[in-house]
C-alpha cells in the first residue's frame, strides 16, 4: 500500500483526536510532550524511556503535519 495514499485515508477529525488526547495528556501539571520538549531543550532527556515517550506523545502532532501537508500540497495548481 502507498504511504500518501494510507494518508489520504486517515480522516483529519481521527488526527485532532489523538493530537488532543494522546498527544497532550496527562494534561495536569502541564501536557506531557510540553515537558519532553523543555527536557530535549535543555539536553535532559537521556534515559531511553523519555525519548520513547517523546515519539509516543509527538506521534499524533507529526501525523497532523504531514497531513496538513499532503492537504496543501494537493490543492496546488
Amino acid at each position: 500500500m502507498d504511504i500518501l495514499a494510507f494518508l489520504d485515508r486517515i480522516p483529519l477529525s481521527f488526527i485532532l483526536i489523538a493530537c488532543m488526547t494522546l498527544g497532550l495528556a496527562p494534561f495536569i501539571p502541564e501536557p506531557h510532550i510540553w515537558e519532553k520538549l523543555k527536557m530535549l531543550a535543555d539536553g535532559s532527556l537521556r534515559k531511553p524511556i523519555d525519548v520513547f515517550d517523546l515519539f509516543w506523545h509527538a506521534w499524533p502532532f507529526l501525523l497532523l503535519l504531514a497531513k496538513l501537508g499532503r492537504m496543501a500540497l494537493l490543492r496546488q495548481p
